[in-house]
């Protein structure tokens, strides 16, 4: 079995960050969001691994590499435009070849097993109907956001409905699929929707439609699209609600680490309280300062004078005599400082390489 990761997305609900950075290394509890999908592959026994780049996929080929470091072998598969999923499915055919795949949006995380979803497709291959896709479906409040699935009476999907007016159902797709050969056939019937992509569900709908079998699985744990701030800000604080605490950098005498916190090596940590959980990386210096929960800081920063909580600061940037940070998310290089003291929050959302001075 092989997977194909999507990594071609532009990410504009997240700008200013995605001016600068692909979407998908966001980082997370100090790790880039597509690492986790990776990792799941390998952990799932799949490591050829092909990935969908557009526009930033200089970055992506950067930061991932050949794949070697997460026991992979990886193919970069460029697309000129985001024309959609099942367009990712055709330009990837002679990587793809007959093989059974798993596709994963690259901006997604989930908490369900992965290689439980794929032992469950293969069981279900081997049995007497075998189904030619697999999808993951998630129980959700609000189904006119999503795209939708009505089941029948054994569960196989009979129709797929994109952001209904009357859903179906409460049952949406979440960015995982399981397909056979059989889907080639499929991407190649179907025509572009009114937004000009070449839909995923359309070309499920087409599976139904021919009479093959679309079998499903039901996600019990989370599912979060990292694409929008709130989100992405969820998925860090339940990524580090799995820490276990390692302190391998420098605390002096009068700090006091709280909780489930992970200190890497370099980092030092001066005169400062964290509450965890908060993962603060190598060669950052806290001085200072109060780090509360649900925060991740990158490598070689400088927090000074300030409190920041539920919050993510990437590599190298400054926050300066800033009383209270929180919700935010600050890019790389960039500075956050105060030149007056007023005790008021802050939440932002600020680009790499910009300078923020807050009078």
């Amino acid at each position: 079995m092989k997977a194909l990761i999507l990594a071609g997305g532009a990410g504009t609900r997240l700008r200013p960050i995605t001016y600068t950075r692909a979407k998908q290394l966001v980082p997370v509890a100090n790790t880039p969001i597509l690492f986790y999908g990776i990792e799941a592959m390998v952990a799932a026994g799949i490591t050829d691994i092909g990935v969908i780049i557009g526009d930033t996929g200089d970055e992506v080929r950067e930061a991932v590499g050949d794949g070697s470091r997460f026991g992979a072998t990886i193919t970069y598969i460029p697309q000129e435009a985001p024309l959609g999923l099942a367009h990712c499915v055709l330009i990837a055919r002679d990587f793809l070849g007959d093989e059974d795949f798993v596709m994963y949006l690259g901006d997604n995380l989930l908490e369900q097993d992965l290689a439980a979803f794929v032992e469950a497709f293969e069981e279900a291959r081997a049995g007497d109907d075998p189904p030619v896709a697999q999808i993951l479906l998630k129980q959700v409040p609000d189904p006119h956001r999503f795209g939708i699935a009505a089941l029948d009476e054994h569960g196989n999907v009979v129709s797929l409905v994109e952001k209904p007016a009357d859903p179906p159902s409460d049952l949406a797709l979440v960015g995982v699929y399981l397909f056979d050969k059989t889907i080639h056939e499929a991407v190649r019937a179907i025509r572009p929707s009114a937004r000009g992509e070449l839909e995923i569900t359309d070309a499920i709908q087409w599976l139904i439609d021919t009479g093959h079998r679309v079998r499903t699985e039901l996600l019990t744990g989370w599912w979060i699209d990292t694409g929008k701030l709130t989100p992405l800000l969820e998925a860090n604080r339940l990524l580090l609600e799995k820490l276990e605490t390692r302190v391998e950098g420098s605390v002096d005498d009068r700090s006091t680490l709280d909780g489930r916190v992970v200190v890497e090596a370099g980092a030092e940590i001066v005169n400062s309280r964290v509450r965890g959980p908060v993962a603060i990386a190598a060669g950052t210096r806290i001085v200072d300062s109060f780090i509360g929960p649900f925060t991740a800081i990158g490598a070689h920063c400088e927090i000074l004078n300030s409190e920041i909580e539920h919050s993510v600061v990437m590599e190298r940037s400054i926050v300066q005599d800033i009383p209270r940070l929180e919700d935010s998310l600050i890019g790389r290089d960039a500075v956050v400082r105060r030149s007056q003291q007023r005790p008021r929050a802050l939440r932002l959302m600020v680009g790499d390489h910009c300078q923020i001075d807050v009078e």
